[in-house]
């Protein structure tokens, strides 16, 4: 098939997941998705494998293949038209509560022609603590409500044996139901544009077309591949728990034109959040890879298929039931996208970045009336190309900031102070970016939650650059000295008292 039609095929289909993602935004409640936008959309060929993505969240797209193969699973001999599923499981296709994943079969003609998925952060889905991610967490069963693969809208309709669950678990349903609106609307649109695509082409040559463009995805990957040098290359770095450092470790062999990662020896999973299940290891692999060849590849599920790994079953890197694993998406993903950076950094050293600032620095306050989550951007690292961004999202995440005005008028918050960290990022030839500043007062009793990493270890830089600066929490008490805070904690806060965090910088790429 010739390039000129890939390529308008490969930008049509992208554009469905784009404008899945624009409704799911622009139709949302919450901040946390119309502002931040913590959120993601693609759409599946009917085996299942990624056809085309939306520019989103890697840790959301990397594993979103896991809820739809998991949907496929379960519902392999009766999937319906006019149906979706909902999963959050993280042991059955998820990765944490918070995410859900709505997937809707496409048919067309009465025949399956793909599937159309999203996967939307929910500010709160129950547990122990507002936000659903409390630092003391050691099983899964305290973080949330879980939801296994289930139809939970039939003919346009939701189920109430889903809906009614799902909100009375939550300390905000109605911001929810209204979070599942935006949700059930995207993939209806989604799968309306796919029809239509099907319709113009006929279902013949759109299988054609897409085969082709897996195929496509595929060859431009193994090309990469072949292109870096074969050899074993190993890195290992650590998650900060309980006072003691959690080693992650890999061993990344390239040989022709494939990749395998192997993360024996990594950590057994621990009795608390930081345990990442299989799916998010995935999609820290599929990150890493692009970033180390060609971010040009079409990210589609063919180029994965040169991509393996190996996880040891029941640890940090491939927790097993009944584990805590809200931080696992969120914190541990950025770990494991930096050990395996690191590896590849031997192989790939003219693309490769310093470490960035290697944490979402989740904030999540909220009591029985609302539930604020926010992630607080940081440097990036230096890299061959040139300084790194200041004030940015790294790693496996890419939301926005809740800007300030959307935040205090939707929340009993006041913002006192927001802005860079100078001197946070690490020097170098090419230096580290710049973390932030971000003071928060709180105009209310409430629950305070905080899951951040690089508070002991710092970013570190790379080919003779220097580290970034780790990151520091302190609560404000009114009356009371500065307090700092772990990097992981659940504390009960009141009117007046205030949250400052310092997110870490970038680490320098080069010697000055």
């Amino acid at each position: 098939m010739d390039a000129v039609t890939l390529e308008v095929a490969r930008n049509r289909l992208a554009q469905i997941a784009t404008e899945m993602g624009v409704i799911l935004r622009r139709t949302a409640y919450s901040p946390n998705i119309k502002e931040r936008a913590d959120c993601s959309a693609a759409i599946f060929v009917p085996s299942g494998e990624m056809l085309a993505q939306a520019e989103h969240i890697p840790v959301h797209l990397g594993s979103m293949p896991a809820s739809v193969a998991a949907v496929i699973d379960r519902f392999r001999d009766g999937v319906e038209p006019d149906t979706q599923y909902a999963v959050n499981d993280p042991f059955a296709g998820g990765t944490h509560l918070n995410d859900l994943t709505l997937v809707r079969p496409v048919f067309h003609e009465g025949g399956l022609i793909g599937w159309a998925a999203n996967r939307a952060h929910h500010a709160d889905v129950g547990g122990e603590a507002p936000g659903s991610m409390p630092a003391h967490a050691t099983t899964v069963d305290q973080e949330g409500h879980r939801v296994a693969p289930v139809i939970c809208v039939r003919d346009g309709s939701w189920l109430p044996e889903f809906l009614e669950p799902f909100l009375a678990a939550t300390r905000t349903p109605a911001e929810r139901r209204g979070d599942l609106s935006a949700q059930l609307g995207a993939n209806e649109a989604g799968a309306r544009r796919l029809t239509e695509v099907v319709a113009r082409e006929g279902p013949g040559r759109f299988r054609d077309v897409t085969a082709a463009l897996l195929d496509y995805g595929e060859r431009r990957m193994r090309s990469a591949l072949d292109g870096l040098p074969d050899g074993e290359y190993r890195f290992t770095d650590f998650m900060e728990f309980g006072g003691a450092l959690v080693p992650i470790r890999v061993a990344v062999t390239i040989e022709d034109d494939g990749l395998h990662a192997d993360f024996a020896g990594s950590a057994r999973q621990v009795a608390g959040n930081i345990n990442a299940v299989e799916a998010v290891t995935r999609s820290c692999l599929y990150y890493a890879v692009r970033v180390a060849t060609d971010p040009t590849i079409p990210a589609n599920g063919g180029c994965y298929r040169p991509l393996s790994l190996s996880v040891p079953p029941g640890s940090i890197v491939g927790a097993a039931p009944p584990a805590a694993v809200a931080a696992g998406n969120v914190e541990t993903s950025q770990r494991i996208a930096d050990v395996l950076l690191g590896a590849l950094a031997a192989a790939a050293p003219d693309r490769v970045p310093a470490a960035g600032q290697g944490t979402m620095n989740n904030i999540l306050i909220g009591n029985d009336d609302f539930a604020y989550y926010e992630t607080v951007a940081g440097g990036q690292g230096g890299s061959p190309f040139g300084q790194g961004s200041s004030g940015i999202q790294t790693g496996m995440t890419n939301t926005k900031n809740t800007p300030v005005e959307a935040l205090e008028s939707h929340y009993p918050l006041r913002v006192v102070q927001y802005g860079l960290r100078r001197g946070s990022g690490g020097a170098g030839r090419h230096r580290g970016g710049e973390g932030i500043v971000r003071e928060i007062e709180f105009q209310t009793a409430a629950t305070l939650s905080l899951m951040g990493e690089r508070r002991v270890l710092p970013p570190w830089g790379l080919a003779g650059g220097f580290p970034g600066k780790q990151g520091e929490d302190w609560l404000i008490r009114s009356g009371a000295a500065p307090e700092r805070l772990p990097g992981k904690v659940t504390v009960d806060v009141g009117p007046g008292d205030r949250l400052l965090v310092k997110t870490p910088g970038g680490g320098g790429w080069g010697a000055e």
